[in-house]
């Protein structure tokens, strides 16, 4: 008989233990779906995003100065200076925060 009691408890004990994680998992869902997703947009871009443009702006004013005298015999400096130097910084420093 006990050792019955026991195969029971034990049979018990293990799907307690199996399914237990299942009941906290509801609760925390509706949670979650509240959650504002822009949070984790604003992180990446903070961390992510914006340093590759300011990378990408110094980067872009290097080539602009490197290529200038071209630019300057080719008529296209006003275009040379938007694309490299203007339009990432224009991105990286006026953008709101998360947005794409």
């Amino acid at each position: 008989m006990q050792q019955k009691m026991k195969k029971g408890l034990a049979c018990f004990l293990i799907s307690a233990l199996v399914f237990f994680h299942f009941a906290a998992v509801a609760p925390a869902k509706e949670h979650f779906e509240d959650l504002d997703e822009k949070a984790g947009f604003m992180a990446g871009d903070f961390f992510v995003v914006r340093p590759l443009g300011i990378a990408a702006t110094a980067v872009g004013a290097v080539i602009y100065v490197i290529s200038l005298p071209f630019s300057l015999a080719g008529g296209n400096e006003e275009e040379a200076r938007q694309k490299l130097v203007v339009d990432p910084a224009t991105y990286t420093f006026t953008r709101p925060l998360g947005e794409p």
